[in-house]
């Protein structure tokens, strides 16, 4: 069966489940994309890898790439293989100097991990057919279709981003510092994002 490459698109509050986020996954040469429901922690562990944030202390996946990289194990490519009763499955394709290994994953760890080795994300064609959906604007790249069970912002975020354009830059870079203390990497990005659009003016 022939692999289809995905690469994350979006990271986002989900708006079908409480405390849950999606990941969107999007077809690489494509105009397809793969929605998928992942945990807060995992959303957290995905965020500071695409952002190159340094946490003072290493995240779970963060000491497992460690673990791989200190014994010679290269994360190959993660394949989400399976979809059943709206569950993802993904393998992780590891190798070493003797072989090449599969270890069963839940879908949102292995894109954690594949993040931090910057190993490709593929998927199978029946998966896309069935959870998959199509971009409905062509003509601009950056605007895509709504996501189903996701929205851009969290429930409440545009209150929480009409507060910080409220804030000095002072302020700012305080409450950075609060949430980065409290590991809140998501919430970061958007204060790091606000002021930095302030110190480009």
């Amino acid at each position: 069966m022939k692999k289809i490459e995905l690469e994350i698109v979006a990271l986002s509050h989900s708006i079908t489940q409480t405390h849950s986020y999606a990941v969107v996954l999007g077809e690489v040469d494509g105009l397809r994309r793969l929605p998928i429901v992942i945990g807060g922690f995992e959303a957290q562990a995905i965020a500071v890898a695409l952002e190159r944030m340094q946490p003072s202390r290493p995240l779970t996946h963060d000491l497992f790439a460690n673990f791989m990289t200190t014994f010679g194990i290269e994360l190959a490519e993660v394949i989400i293989y399976k979809l059943e009763e709206g569950i993802f499955f993904a393998k992780l394709v590891c190798r070493s100097e003797e072989n090449t290994i599969e270890i069963d994953s839940r879908t949102s760890d292995a894109l954690a991990l594949a993040v931090r080795s910057g190993c490709k994300i593929y998927t199978y064609e029946n998966i896309l057919d069935a959870a998959g959906m199509f971009l409905e604007n062509t003509e601009d790249s950056s605007t895509s279709t709504p996501i189903a069970g996701a929205e851009k912002v969290p429930s409440g975020a545009n209150t929480f981003n009409h507060d910080l354009k409220n804030m000095k830059l002072e302020e700012l870079h305080t409450l950075l510092q609060q949430v980065l203390d409290q590991e809140d990497y998501v919430r970061a990005i958007t204060i790091r994002d606000e002021i930095n659009s302030r110190e480009n003016k």
